[in-house]
C-alpha cells in the first residue's frame, strides 16, 4: 500500500476518534480518563497518518513524544505540536492502571481543539500530496 493510502486510512480513524470527542463534552457521562484516552488516540493517528504520508514506518507504540522525534527526524515542523505531550498519560495510565486521580480536571474543549489541530494539519497535508488521479 502506498504511503499515501496508508495515511488517508490513519487519518480516518484519526478522525472518529476525533468525532467521539465532540460527544463525550459532559464531564458527567464521560470519565476524563475515557475523554483523554480518545484525544490522545486521534492525536497518535494523526501522527502515524503523517509519518505514513513520508513514507516512514512508524513504530507501534502510543509514545507521542517518540512519534513527534520521528517527525522531526524527517524535516517536519512538528515541534509546533509538542504541547499535546500532555495527552500521552491517557494512552497506557489511565487506561492499564488502576483509577488515579487527576490533579485538576481535564480542559475538554481544549483537548478538542489540540486534536482537531493536529488532524487538520494532516489533513492538509495528505490533500497537497494527493497523487493526480490520470
Amino acid at each position: 500500500m502506498s504511503g499515501h493510502k496508508e495515511a488517508e486510512e490513519m487519518l480516518l480513524m484519526a478522525r472518529k476518534d476525533l468525532k467521539a470527542l465532540g460527544h463525550m463534552r459532559d464531564a458527567a457521562k464521560f470519565d476524563d480518563a475515557i475523554f483523554g484516552f480518545h484525544a490522545q488516540q486521534a492525536i497518535e493517528k494523526a501522527l502515524k497518518a503523517w509519518l505514513s504520508l513520508r513514507e516512514r514506518r512508524y513504530p507501534f507504540t502510543h509514545n507521542l513524544r517518540a512519534l513527534l522525534a520521528l517527525l522531526e527526524e524527517e524535516g517536519c515542523n512538528a515541534g509546533r505540536f509538542m504541547h499535546v505531550l500532555r495527552y500521552s498519560v491517557f494512552a497506557i495510565q489511565f487506561r492499564y492502571e488502576e483509577a488515579v486521580p487527576l490533579v485538576e480536571s481535564l480542559d475538554r474543549e481544549a483537548a478538542i481543539a489540540d486534536a482537531k489541530a493536529v488532524v487538520e494539519h494532516v489533513e492538509r497535508l495528505i490533500a497537497d500530496a494527493k497523487p493526480d488521479a490520470k
